[in-house]
């Protein structure tokens, strides 16, 4: 048979039974309803909710701050594991996709010598060759037919995945770009702290001189300067703990950054005062949490995925059906032939046509297996849930805390002003003799006392702050037209590894806003083998 007319035939035949795969099982995957409150429980005129800020961390007009952030964003390294994580989940994806496609073709061949034991059953020595060599060139091929979607259902749930992958990266760098700016707002409280403490050590020295000098002009006993040395060394102890917390502040900024500790100095351009934060919080609606934040799309995500694989596992319950053929020359020398007529026209041997199989006497292992894929599904629908609860206590949490911080340090700064005008009266009153030194003492451990306490305050007016915005999601958006992966790193895994198309971010399309469902279109473009 002309090998035209071969071909002709195995088209029509996988025409035929391609022309009936419409069919996919299992459920299409629709967004589980999530409790969210119109508006925030917490009510502040220091709250906006017109809007929410994307680069939030520029409300606090610091240019170090701004620095340190896209460092991190460049150089993080565990922010690149996660960007590799997606390049994983693509070729998954392609691996997927490509399953819809004949999903066996070999091209074999083989020299064999065979030799026929003469007590064989109807062996018949005088007609038949007991030994010979036998040679094969073909091309087989298999392709089991998507009757009933079970592959599309894996591009679904592949794509899903990939989706989650992304929302996994884009919650990795919504966490560092708050621990960023959350570390960075600790070591300048720090170091605002550590100006006090040693502002006070010199105001508490000058103290201890003129108690000192009393004491030996015999106006006062020794118990004054006493006292003033015991408060000024206890003053001093705080520095050097205080200096030890800055490195170690410095240290966390270096590994978020990527990069040995000694290279930091150079942003952080020596010691800074603490941002101030803005008068109003760009905070948004609550209902914009569904979208903005990547832990959310993520659990939404890995339930679609797992919804597809529903699918997957019913179609295990049907038969299946595939295309097989196979096509190549085949010859011996046995009789008229020899091994020089493999490519001749009469060497031409070929096989083709439908198979099905079915599962049968599973004994319900098939139908426990789609129970178990459901059960993982209503996992996953409670925990988005959940996540949405999370986010929106979160979220609530730092509300509270931040105008709670903001009230408190309101309070405190009139506690400075006073307790600074009160120690200046101490110690215009003691040399005058009007008071003893118990006084003065008393009001410079308020002093030190309150000052501390406000600038420790103000820091956690602004690492409330930060805490906010990384509770409603933002911060992952400065990704968009960037490379999740440095070029420097693709370069070597070109290099290494033939990635195609993989690693170009124009070839890739990511995923909409909703997960896919069953008509989606998968996000690589098919085939990527």
């Amino acid at each position: 048979m002309p090998v035209t007319k071969l071909c002709l035939r195995i088209a029509l035949s996988a025409g035929v039974v391609l022309s009936s795969a419409c069919t996919t099982l299992g459920p299409d995957f629709k967004t589980p309803p999530a409790d969210l409150e119109a508006v925030w429980n917490q009510q502040s005129q220091a709250l906006d909710t017109s809007r929410v800020s994307q680069d939030w961390w520029t409300i606090f007009n610091d240019p170090v701050l701004d620095k340190l952030v896209e460092s991190a964003y460049r150089q993080n390294l565990p922010l690149q594991i996660a960007g590799l994580r997606i390049f994983e989940a693509r070729a998954q994806l392609g691996i997927a996709i490509g399953q819809q496609y004949p999903q066996s073709q070999q091209l074999n061949g083989n020299l064999t010598r065979v030799g026929l034991s003469e007590n064989s059953p109807n062996f018949v020595s005088s007609f038949t060759d007991d030994s010979y060599t036998q040679a094969r060139l073909g091309v087989d091929a298999a392709w089991e037919v998507d009757f009933w979607g079970r592959f599309r259902r894996g591009v679904e749930s592949a794509s899903a995945n990939l989706g989650a992958s992304i929302a996994d990266y884009d919650s990795a760098l919504v966490s560092l770009t708050a621990e960023v700016a959350r570390t960075y707002m600790v070591l300048r409280t720090l170091e605002e702290r550590l100006k006090i403490a040693r502002d006070n050590t010199v105001t508490q020295a000058r103290s201890y001189k003129i108690a000192d000098v009393r004491f030996q002009n015999g106006a006062v006993s020794e118990l004054d300067p006493a006292q003033a040395l015991s408060l000024l060394k206890s003053t001093e102890s705080t520095v050097p703990q205080l200096e030890s917390r800055i490195r170690q502040s410095k240290h966390a900024l270096s590994t978020l950054l990527g990069m040995p500790p000694g290279d930091l100095q150079d942003i952080l351009q020596g010691t800074g005062s603490l941002p101030q934060p803005p008068a109003a919080m760009d905070v948004g609606m609550p209902a914009e949490l569904l979208r903005r934040r990547p832990d959310i799309r993520r659990a939404e995500l890995q339930a679609a995925a797992q919804s597809a694989l529903i699918g997957v596992a019913r179609s295990d319950l049907y038969p299946r059906f595939a295309l097989v053929g196979s096509l190549g020359v085949l010859t011996s020398n046995t009789g008229q032939s020899d091994l020089g007529d493999l490519f001749d026209g009469d060497s031409l041997a070929y096989s083709y046509g439908p198979s099905v199989s079915w599962n049968i006497l599973n004994y319900g292992r098939l139908k426990n297996h789609v129970r178990v894929q459901d059960a993982r599904l209503e996992a996953l629908i409670v925990n988005y849930q959940n996540t949405v609860l999370e986010a929106a206590r979160e979220v609530e949490d730092g509300l509270s805390n931040y105008v709670g911080s903001r009230q408190q340090g309101a309070r405190l700064a009139e506690s400075v002003a006073a307790a600074q005008r009160a120690v200046d009266l101490a110690l215009v009153q003691y040399r005058e003799g009007a008071v003893d030194y118990q006084r003065v003492l008393d009001t410079q451990q308020t002093l030190l006392r309150v000052q501390d306490a406000y600038t420790t305050v103000r820091g956690e007016v602004v690492s409330a702050l930060v805490a906010v915005y990384k509770a409603l999601g933002g911060g992952w958006e400065i990704r968009a037209g960037q490379p999740f992966v440095p070029q420097e790193r693709q370069k070597e895994m070109m290099q290494r590894t033939d990635w195609g198309r993989l690693l170009d971010e124009d070839a890739t399309n990511e995923l909409p806003a909703a997960p896919p469902t069953g008509n989606a279109q998968p996000v690589l473009n098919p085939p990527l083998w």
